[in-house]
This record gives C-alpha cells, structure tokens and sequence, in this order.
C-alpha cells in the first residue's frame, strides 16, 4: 500500500490537466450517482473548415462557445448554492436557496436537481455540448436557478438510468419519470413523461431499467421490506421481501442493481432477486456506490442497531456475480458522503482521518492512501457540513468545511493538484460534465442519503 502526503502539481501540470479535459476521455467515476466523467467516448478535436471554437465573450450572460467540454461543480451552502468552473474552481455564479438543500445531477450533462422545500427545483450549470458530425462543440452561459420544479410531499432520492431520471416523492408516494434529453430551462414544465403513484408513501426509491421495467422500493411508513420490478405495463415480475430497511441503490456492471438492507443488501439482476446475507445478525449496508465499470459495489457497514450515531470503520464490497459480501476494514471511519467509485472502477472512501483511502474491489486491498484535509470528525446531525467527495472521471473533489476549502485530487497520480477557497461554507458537492450524454454516460451512482436518519428526512 503506498501512503501519500499533500502534494501539489505545478501551474503548468494544472494547466495540462485543464488542456487535456476537452480532448481525453477518461474511464468511469462515481457519483451518483452520480457524477461521471465528460462522456465516456471518443470525440474528434478537428473543427471543419470555417468554424473555430471562441470561448470568451463580453456580453454578460451571453452564450459562448468553448474550446471542449466544461466541467462544472455545485455546492450548496446556508443560503445558497455555488456553481464553479470545475477546472479553475473560479466561482461563475452564487444564487439565493430557501433552506436545506440537497443536489442531484438530472441526467443530461448539464442540469441538477437542487431539492428544496417540497419541490424539486431545476439548476441550469449553465454548460453543454451538441453533436455536429463527427464532433461536438461546446458551450457555456450564466447559470440559473429557474422556477421550473416538480412539486410533492418529502422529495427524496433521484435517480438517472436508461435514460431516465426518476424523482421520488416520499411523503406523496409518488415517482415522476422524465426524459432528461428533453430539459429545457426555458420550457414551461418539465418534460416529465409519467407520473406513478406507489401503494404506500416511504422512504423510497425507483430505476427505470433498459428493458422498459420499473424498479421500486415496497414499504410504509413505519416498515420498509424490500421491492419489486414491474414490466412497461404495471405487471409485477419479480419481489422480494429479504430487504428490512432497504435504503440506497446503485447500478454496477451488467446493470446489476444494488439496494441496501439492514440485514445484507438484495441484488436485482437477469430478472430476479438475489439476496447477499451479512455475517452479522445486524449488518447495514444503507450507502452504496456502484459504477459501470466494475461488478463490485462499494458500500458502508454498520453493526451496531441501537447507535444513535455509528462511526463505522469497516466498508462493504458486494460481488454482484457471486453474491458474496467482503468486508474491510479501514482504521478510520468515514460518512455517507464518503464512498466514490475511480477510473478504473476502483473504489474510494474519504476517511476521518483526512484520508482519501484507494481500495482494490477485487481484493479487497487498500491500495494506495492519500492526505487530503485535516482530520475531522462526523456531525452528530446529518444535515451538517463535513468533508465530501464528488468523482469526475480522473478527478476527484473534496470539499473541507472547517477551512471553507475544496480540493481538486488527480485519481490517477494520487495528487492534489489545486484547492481553493470557497465564499461560504461548503456543504453538499456535486457536478455536471458539459458533455454530451451517450446512452452509459450516466451509469456511475452513488446513494448517499444519511440511513440512520430516514424519518427526520421524512419529517424535516
């Protein structure tokens, strides 16, 4: 195992890493869910002849053509969300929130999902590139917090796949599915495409699958117990009730879903229910990052069931071929807000220790370790800030509340390349790559809702 201090690249490595965002395409990333590298396929960087890429303009709010893809991070904070140019960290817009806000990416390259109140409200980055031919070309304008939201009791998990997002809505009991190809900033409603009520209103989650079928969580109010898939016409083809609890999704390799269950996480994959049995009565896997890139999804691990706050220090690794669960244990513990997936599928975790731990998923062997913040310690409250980690392709970024700073780590030479200050106090850290999005662009996802606190999420 290799054991890193803080090092930071030079102005010109900086600036060849920036260069080489718009022409290289890096391997898979987590987020979220997540958040995944610009595109995940080759484009030409050959401009036909009579067109050249401009990328400054002195008309405020104007929209610009960029040399390549651009990148960009929000971060939300008490009051607001920062949008920032994820290459520079330049800070390009601050805009007014109401309350706790959460973020997710919308599915498209460009816009989020800022969760605010009883809505989910659409962020324009203000980034985005169309095809032309055989190339791309990119552009950037101001971002916006727009007015254009879904509306419903307790908004909660988002989730992109197969070229859907899904938006579930705890307290109604409601999933709105819309085409994220077809977000329009300007339009006068979101383009959702279907609205399903579920039988009873819970903490839940949906995934639309490439097949046209509907993952779904099942429970109440008082009890969550597994799910179920439902064919393009409602039918039920596959259930299981091996899932108390069940918290968090992700989506590995082969389109193997992943659910966190108090007891072992199940597995949905060809059509049917697997469940992965923990070697504790109680072992809560509530926190999951799979990617696309790896059959193995990383997840967090608790044992103990009457913890107000557990600190965990061991990880979870749910083979999704052989059903077997590894566990490993760190030395350090670590927060939902914790777990990434790497390039290369590796996994990731952001420890108290200030950290960021490289962990073979194969294996199960910490390969590399790298000093990140300073040492921290989880908020006993969920909402607070603490360190975060969002992955882009090679980069991962790392917010540090206790300094106001956010830190650019190149995953591939296990450095921190660049950091900056932030204008406020950072809390949750996401991403949009101002690409465009192919059909597996958006397969990295990162659950990273707090599972001890499901009811003052419902109640808050």
């Amino acid at each position: 195992m290799n054991k890193r201090a803080i090092t930071f690249c030079s102005t010109a490595a900086i600036s060849l890493l920036v260069a080489g965002c718009a022409s290289t395409t890096p391997g898979s990333g987590a987020s979220s869910e997540s958040p995944t590298d610009a595109s995940g396929t080759e484009r030409s960087s050959e401009e036909p002849e009579g067109e050249t890429a401009t990328s400054t303009s002195d008309a405020a709010g104007a929209t610009v053509e960029a040399p390549g893809p651009t990148p960009r991070l929000a971060v939300t904070h008490d009051g607001g969300v920062l949008v920032l140019d994820a290459l520079s960290l330049e800070v390009e817009a601050d805009l007014p929130a109401e309350g706790f806000t959460r973020l997710n990416p919308a599915g498209d390259g460009r816009h989020l999902f800022l969760t605010e109140g009883d809505a989910f409200r659409l962020l324009d980055a203000g980034t985005w590139s169309e095809p032309h031919g055989n190339h791309d070309h990119s552009y950037t304008t101001e971002p916006n917090l727009t007015d254009l939201a879904a509306e419903g009791s307790h908004p909660g998990h988002v989730v992109r796949h197969a070229g859907t997002t899904a938006l579930y809505f705890d307290g109604a009991g409601r999933i709105d599915l819309l085409d994220p190809a077809e977000l329009d900033a300007e339009a006068a409603e979101l383009p959702v495409t279907e609205s399903i009520e579920v039988a009873d209103p819970h903490h839940g989650v949906a995934v639309r699958l490439e097949d046209g079928s509907l993952l779904e969580t099942v429970g109440t109010e008082e009890e969550r117990t597994g799910a179920r898939v439902v064919d393009a016409a409602g039918q039920e083809i596959a259930a299981t009730d091996e899932c108390p609890n069940v918290h968090g999704e992700t989506v590995a390799e082969g389109e193997a879903v992943v659910l966190g269950c108090e007891d072992g996480p199940v597995v949905y994959a060809d059509g049917s229910f697997t469940k992965v049995a923990s070697p504790d009565d109680y072992g809560r896997v509530g926190n999951v990052a799979g990617t696309e890139a790896s059959h193995v999804v990383l997840g967090d691990y608790k044992v103990d069931e009457d913890a107000e706050l557990e600190r965990p220090e061991l990880i979870s690794l749910t083979d999704t071929r052989t059903g077997e669960l590894q566990l490993v244990d760190l030395g350090t513990s670590y927060s939902f807000r914790s777990l990434g997936r790497g390039p290369q599928g590796e996994a990731l975790v952001l420890g108290t220790d200030g950290e960021l731990h490289v962990i073979d998923p194969e294996s199960g062997e910490v390969t590399d370790e790298l000093a990140v913040v300073q040492a921290w310690e989880e908020p006993a409250e969920w909402q607070e800030p603490r360190p975060t980690l969002f992955v882009h392709g090679q980069f991962g970024f790392v917010t540090e509340p206790a300094s106001s700073a956010l830190h650019i780590v190149d995953l591939d030479s296990m450095q921190v390349i660049d950091s900056a200050t932030l204008p406020h106090v950072p809390n949750e850290l996401s991403g949009v790559s101002g690409d465009v999005e192919t059909e597996h662009s958006d397969e990295d996802h990162e659950s990273d809702h707090g599972h001890e606190h499901d009811e003052e999420e419902r109640t808050s």
